[in-house]
């Protein structure tokens, strides 16, 4: 199953990206491709079956008879011949208005759905998701948080600055520690109010100003469960692009075990044995339980937890 991870299926040509005259070029050039997102979504190739996708690249050509000649399009990278890639974002409003364009555009569906789906490739899932990111960003950014003006892109869409007061912007990240508890044989697994009935996961939360991330985990911790943690180990990250996550997965071993939740944060939480998780990932726990998708870094650190 394809993990939302870094897209190194194009060089992101970092230095290029400040050249406005080259990214001007290389919108025009000869195999520019470019990719097209409705409303966020990516416009995809798939099967009958729907049992394979994959993005779907238009040319240049094509984005001049869409009529979206003139939009300021997201610099993606190069692929391994040194053709750019660039994403743009239109409204629904906007892709109807493209000659065809409800037949043209169509399938495109959502960055998540494709993940849990597994019919994309995780390179082509993770060009997608920093796609999808770096557009959410502009969305919400229009307007500096300096004076209120308007931002303009620059530096192939990696860069905001205030047409006034000349503030800049750049892409927001928001740290996520992600991380499973331990008590010997034992994990600690836990559900949001907004989860689908069943599901649980491992507990998670944002970052704060002047944590590191030890001490992000245990307040998250103790705060969600009423658990005291001790050691913190980082095992691995993964971006999450819905819509500027970066989550930070780290396993921590518990002081104590008497359970608090608070319930603003969880509707439960619950102590399982790696048996009863190797149970849960089966299907086969009487419970019911249900544990994440594959795509999600929570499963990995299950994973990791029942293969010791």
């Amino acid at each position: 199953m394809p993990t939302i991870g870094t897209a190194e299926s194009l060089n992101r040509a970092c230095e290029r990206r400040t050249d406005k005259d080259w990214i001007a070029s290389a919108k025009f050039h000869a195999r520019a491709r470019y990719m097209i997102l409705i409303e966020l979504k990516p416009a995809i190739v798939s099967d009958e079956e729907r049992s394979i996708a994959s993005i779907r690249w238009f040319p240049r050509s094509d984005i001049e008879d869409f009529g979206l000649g003139r939009e300021e399009p997201v610099f993606l990278g190069l692929d391994d011949d040194e053709n750019p890639h660039f994403a743009i974002n239109i409204t629904e409003h906007r892709a109807r208005a493209v000659p065809e364009g409800p037949f043209i555009l169509k399938p495109y569906v959502d960055v998540r759905g494709l993940a849990g789906q597994g019919t994309m490739s995780p390179e082509e899932l993770s060009l997608a998701g920093m796609a999808r990111a770096i557009a959410s960003w502009h969305t919400t950014q229009r307007c500096c948080g300096h004076c209120g003006s308007t931002n303009n892109k620059k530096d192939g869409g990696w860069r905001l600055k205030c047409w006034s007061c000349g503030q800049d912007h750049f892409p927001r990240m928001d740290p996520v520690v992600i991380m499973l508890v331990t008590d010997g044989d034992r994990c600690l697994i836990g559900r949001e109010q907004r989860f689908p009935d069943g599901l649980y996961s491992a507990l998670a939360g944002f970052m704060e100003p002047g944590e590191n991330i030890e001490a992000a985990v245990r307040r998250e911790v103790l705060e969600e469960a009423g658990i005291k943690v001790g050691k913190v180990t980082y095992q691995e990250s993964q971006p999450w692009p819905f819509p500027h996550s970066l989550m930070i997965g780290c396993r921590a071993e518990a002081l104590s075990t008497d359970i608090k939740i608070d319930t603003e944060e969880l509707s439960d939480a619950k102590w399982v044995t790696r048996e009863e998780v190797r149970k849960m990932f089966a299907g086969e726990h009487p419970s019911g339980t249900q544990l994440p998708r594959p795509y999600a870094i929570a499963r990995k650190l299950l994973m990791a937890f029942i293969e010791e």
